[in-house]
This record gives structure tokens, C-alpha cells and sequence, in this order.
């Protein structure tokens, strides 16, 4: 079966200047993959008409699926339109049925309907329209020399649900395309390198179709296969039979055999043995508590969030002792086995997770330097605490900390609960 590449460009000035996070590409880039489309490159372009046709040519070159998002608004510097027009000889058109949606749209917002707002149903006379459920930029899918492209709005929640809805099924019966197969661990405790050669003589005996990646992230490492073939219940057979194996090899330091977030793994040994959580957060500000809730269902075992940041708020709701403040300070052992222990007594919660740390850049003492944290985790059989020394910026610092946090928790609800 012949291998099916894409490119995907992304248009906009502000994507070059850093002004907006390019997240498009990434969320594109695993759905491609997940339907067994390989991305062959991601391309980024400014408001500039030239380079939009060189990135055009380029990935018509080397893929046969081009996926374009951005430039498709309303204002003068939306220019995909007229260069898709000229790219492809053809002129705009106006698209009855998207200017109905536009006009229902503005209906329900109680806004007035202006020219601008009017112009955007205009569509290429050659390309198919997307429809967009989501706004008011219709897509575009077109068809050139055996290449398909298709151009999208670059608001996020637009271009998924035209990806979801549209553009991936219209894919799939277009193309002949293989199974692609995941299977993902996360381990902790163990360095990327040091489990690369745990596995070394595995790996290197794995079929030519399976390939290993190993993705590090904030102290943790995570393990995927990826199988591709033509027959998905072989692949099937196989994949897992390998994957078997790998979890035997790393079994001393796998969190969890599924591909989930940290914070999942915790939601459901608290939610399998109905225990709920507090947390009780200084120096992460409550950014625990973001990523627990993020999560829909999270009221089913969290409480929720404590985030005492000051002195007073430590002793007022929390219960730490003023004593223990002024000789410990409030990056100690003693504070967070306190502010732990506190946010059990004021709360219906099982377990508690407690942290206090200096961030950075600035707060450091000489014996407690920038990424200084102390965690603890209360829960019916007492408190488990551990000082961690992080070497990064702020924002890292504060997500490493929530990631130990979490995984000591873990391994707090394994010991008690038996998992």
C-alpha cells in the first residue's frame, strides 16, 4: 500500500511573530496520523501573497494532501482567497448557501450584516465548499494534478469541527489509506537514556512496520508504538503482543499503560474507590487544580483548591501554625505537612496535596535557591513529603511541581488502595 503524505501550512503574520501559538498544525498533524496519513512537512507563511504560491508549490511537490488554515477572515490582510483564486484560474463566486449561514449567525447574534461579513461566502468558482458550522468562513477543497487541497478558517474550534465533519471522511473515501495503531505507556523514576538501554535488545528485534518513539516530558518519559499496515486485525495482534512485552521490560516504572495525562491516571483510582481530593497550593498558584478540572467529571473526586499564597491565608485557612512559619519559612517540610493536613480538617476530602516553592526568578535565600518546592500528600495513613530542586523558568517549575505532586499521589493511592 503506498505511503499517503501531507503538508500543512499555516497562513498569518502573527503566527511568525510569535503573537499567536500555532496549535493548529500539531492537532492537524495527529488526526493525519491517526487516519494513516503521514505529514511529510508544516509550513508557516506570512500575509504575503508570493509566499503563499511558493508554499503551495513546495508542498504540492511532495504530498498529495496539502491542508491549508488562516487568512479566510473578513479584513484587507485575509488575502488566502484571492491567491487560492489565482493559483488555481479560477474567480470568486458568491455561495448562496454560505451566505445563508453568515446571515443566521448574525441573526442570532443581533448584529448588523455588513458588506465585509457579506464578502465572505464569496468562494473560488472551482473548489467544493466546506460548510462551516462552527463561523461564518466556509472551507475550500480542491483537486489539482492528483493533489488535494483544502483551505480552512485558522480560528481553532472552526478548523476541528471542519476536519472532524468534513475534511477527514472526504479523505478516507477518497484515498486508499492504511492502519495506523498506537499503543502508549508513561514511565517516571527513570531518565530517557537509562530506559532507552533497558530496552535496547527489545527494541532492536521489533518488526520493520513498528516503530518506538520516546517522548520526555517534565520528568516523566513516554513510550509509544506505532504499527502500520494494510490489515488492522493482524496489525492488531501484533502490536499488542509487542506491547505486552514493553510493559514487562518497564513495568518497575510505568504509571500507566494508556495514553493519559497524570492527572487521569489519579482520577481514576480516587474515583474506583469513591476518595475524593483537596488540594492546597502556594507556589503553584492553583494551576493543580486547572489541570484536575479540566477534565469533565472531575467533581466526582475533587473538592477542590486552597490557594494560599500569603502568610495570612496559610494560617487563617489552613490552620498552619504562625510558629512554624517564622522558624521553618514557608518553604518547609513542617509548612506543607501542616497546609496538608489543614485542608483535610476543613474539608470532606480523603487526600490532600500541598505545595510550597520558590518559582523564580526572584525569592531565593542562600539556602533555598529558585525551584526549591516541598510537597506533601496527607491521606488516611498519614503524610508522605519530598523536597524536589527544579532548575528551570517559572512556568516550568510550576508544571514540573504539579507533576511530581500528582504522581506522588499516585503512588500514595496505590500503596493505600491496592492498585
Amino acid at each position: 500500500m503506498t505511503t499517503v503524505f501531507a503538508t500543512i501550512i499555516t497562513i498569518g503574520d502573527e503566527l511568525l511573530i510569535g503573537q499567536v501559538v500555532d496549535t493548529n498544525s500539531a492537532w492537524m498533524a495527529q488526526q493525519l496520523n491517526e487516519a494513516g496519513i503521514l505529514v511529510k512537512q508544516r509550513i508557516s507563511v506570512g500575509d504575503n501573497a508570493a509566499d503563499i504560491v511558493d508554499a503551495l508549490n513546495k508542498a504540492a511537490a511532495s504530498s498529495s494532501i496539502v491542508l491549508i488554515t488562516g487568512g479566510l477572515g473578513p479584513t484587507a490582510d485575509d488575502i488566502t482567497k484571492p491567491v487560492l483564486c489565482k493559483y488555481f484560474g479560477t474567480s470568486l463566486v458568491m455561495n448562496d448557501a454560505a451566505l445563508q449561514n453568515i446571515q443566521t449567525i448574525f441573526t442570532k447574534l443581533n448584529r448588523p450584516l455588513t458588506e465585509r461579513n457579506i464578502k465572505q461566502a464569496e468562494v473560488p468558482a472551482s473548489c467544493t465548499v466546506l460548510q462551516n458550522a462552527r463561523g461564518t468562513a466556509p472551507g475550500m477543497w480542491f483537486e489539482q494534478n492528483g493533489v488535494v487541497f483544502v483551505s480552512m478558517p485558522g480560528v481553532p474550534h472552526e478548523m476541528k469541527g471542519m476536519m472532524t465533519s468534513d475534511v477527514l471522511p472526504r479523505l478516507a473515501q477518497h484515498m486508499q489509506l492504511p492502519a495506523v495503531l498506537h499503543r502508549t505507556l508513561l514511565t517516571a523514576g527513570i531518565g530517557e537514556s537509562f530506559l532507552a538501554d533497558l530496552i535496547a535488545d527489545w527494541e532492536a528485534t521489533l518488526p520493520a512496520n513498528i516503530k518506538l518513539a520516546y517522548l520526555p516530558n517534565y520528568g516523566m518519559v513516554r513510550l509509544r508504538l506505532t504499527a502500520t499496515g494494510p490489515e488492522k486485525m493482524i496489525l492488531e495482534k501484533a502490536l499488542d503482543e509487542q506491547f505486552t512485552q514493553l510493559q514487562s521490560l518497564v513495568k518497575e516504572y510505568m504509571v500507566t499503560d494508556r495514553d493519559e495525562p497524570l492527572e487521569l491516571v489519579c482520577a481514576r483510582l480516587l474515583k474506583a474507590h469513591t476518595k475524593v481530593l483537596v488540594t492546597a497550593e502556594s507556589c503553584t498558584g492553583g494551576y493543580i487544580s486547572h489541570l484536575i478540572t479540566s477534565h469533565a467529571g472531575s467533581s466526582d473526586y475533587y473538592a477542590g483548591s486552597i490557594v494560599s499564597y500569603s502568610y495570612y491565608l496559610k494560617q487563617q485557612l489552613l490552620g498552619v501554625k504562625p510558629d512554624t512559619l517564622k522558624k521553618q519559612g514557608a518553604v518547609s517540610e513542617a509548612v506543607v505537612t501542616e497546609m496538608a493536613l489543614g485542608a483535610l480538617q476543613n474539608t470532606e476530602a480523603d487526600y490532600a496535596i500541598a505545595v510550597s516553592g520558590i518559582m523564580g526568578p526572584g525569592g531565593a535565600t542562600p539556602d533555598k535557591p529558585v525551584g526549591t518546592v516541598w510537597m506533601a500528600v496527607a491521606g488516611p495513613n498519614g503524610v508522605d513529603t519530598q523536597l524536589m530542586q527544579f532548575r528551570f523558568d517559572r512556568r516550568r517549575n510550576i508544571e514540573l511541581t504539579a507533576t511530581f505532586a500528582l504522581n506522588m499521589l499516585r503512588k500514595r493511592l496505590v500503596q493505600d488502595l491496592g492498585e
